[in-house]
């Protein structure tokens, strides 16, 4: 096979006929559905994001596919992490390269992957759900539902009628725009990332940036768009969605806190899903599974890797002492923590562009896995 070379150029260079050849990768290539794999949200994530870029793959001087990302000092992630929940080289599937040729031709100190679409035997595997509707559509999928997990199903039945009950008639809109909305849910987002010690995405700017921007952005079928439930005059819900196709990807979910014996949450995925299932919507991704609630929703999954390639040498003695590091404040713990704090670090290094940042999420995200070392051992935490 002819070895692979890379051209690594800003996404704003790319002419017409690439976003052709990149439009006609995807329509061959099912793997590649997820909105996110579409050339708006490259090219207005390229817009937002600090050091993107993409990379042109070739053989014997043929494009073979395009992967968008982003440098934060020798680190190179897909484009918008911590935001992207599906990545991978844009290609034919039988033109795919390996990952690892992939990062080998990219020749990065590190490469931070979290769900990789395509080839490769690096990293472990992990699953996105999803709602897949039949022929039957909405009302199909939750008789079924309704029938295989009634008591989940008539908890939120009663829980609707709680609400009404409580605010007042419920009302739900979707496909709206408004950016003090979305100001709201960011806001939300915000205090939950603060109740619960994990690193505050939006507090660096440029994500809350990149939704308000894909609120704006057209494309063929491509969307961002939110829908929000209403209790009397009482916001109660917002959900941001992207979508392409028929397919819908629930991306951030937020909920007045005050109302979690109501699950309003819930309740506006359902209405979401059953007003956007009448304008032609098939699929609906809950990304990656784990929250309870999602197993009573979805009916289908698949499988992404998540990896670090790590060039040998001083970075991976660098990660074996900071495991090492861990053990020892731990009490032998630091193993059980290494996915947890590599996700962590990963989420910080993609958000803040300055080392001075980094550092201090850093020191934050260490505190909080030592606290629940700690705390998980019987101890007091410091």
């Amino acid at each position: 096979m002819a070895p692979l070379k890379v051209d690594i150029v800003g996404i704003d260079t790319l002419g017409e006929a690439e976003w052709a050849e990149w439009r006609a990768m995807l329509a061959d290539n099912p793997a590649l559905s997820s909105p996110y794999f579409r050339p708006e949200f490259a090219q207005v994530a390229g817009r937002v994001s600090p050091g993107s870029a993409v990379a042109v793959f070739s053989r014997r001087g043929q494009t073979i596919g395009f992967f968008p990302h982003q440098r934060r000092g020798g680190a190179i992630q897909p484009l918008a992490a911590p935001m992207n929940d599906y990545h991978g080289i844009i290609s034919l599937p039988w033109k795919t390269p390996e990952l690892e040729e992939a990062a080998e031709a990219l020749g990065a100190a590190r490469l931070n992957l979290t769900a990789w679409v395509g080839p490769t035997a690096l990293g472990e595997d992990r699953r996105t759900v999803q709602v897949e509707l039949g022929e039957d559509g909405y009302d199909g999928w939750y008789a079924e539902r309704r029938a295989s997990q009634g008591k989940f199903f008539k908890d939120k039945e009663r829980a609707r009628r709680s609400m009404e009950a409580e605010l007042g008639p419920l009302r739900i809109e979707r496909s709206l725009r408004d950016p003090a909305l979305l100001d709201w849910l960011i806001d939300l987002k915000r205090d939950q990332y603060q109740r619960t010690a994990r690193h505050d995405i939006f507090a660096c700017g440029w994500t809350a940036d990149l939704l308000h921007a894909l609120l704006k952005a057209e494309g063929d079928g491509f969307g961002a768009s939110m829908a929000a439930l209403w209790a009397g005059d009482r916001l109660t819900a917002v959900e941001y969605s992207l979508h392409a196709g028929t397919q819908c990807h629930f991306w951030f979910p937020g909920y007045d806190p005050a109302l979690s014996r109501c699950s309003p949450g819930i309740l506006l995925s359902l209405e979401t899903m059953r007003l956007a299932a009448e304008r032609g919507y098939r699929s609906f991704d809950f990304g990656f599974e784990g929250e309870p609630y999602k197993k009573y929703f979805c009916n289908g999954y698949k499988v992404v890797r998540e990896a670090v390639v790590v060039k040998p040498g001083l970075g991976a003695s660098m990660s074996q002492a900071a495991v090492g590091a861990l053990n020892l404040a731990g009490g032998g713990r630091g193993d059980q923590l290494r996915t947890s704090v590599r996700r962590r670090w990963a989420a910080i290094e993609a958000c803040e562009t300055t080392p001075g940042a980094r550092m201090r999420g850093a020191m934050q995200a260490a505190g909080a896995a030592l606290t629940k070392v700690r705390a998980g051992a019987g101890r007091v935490p410091a």
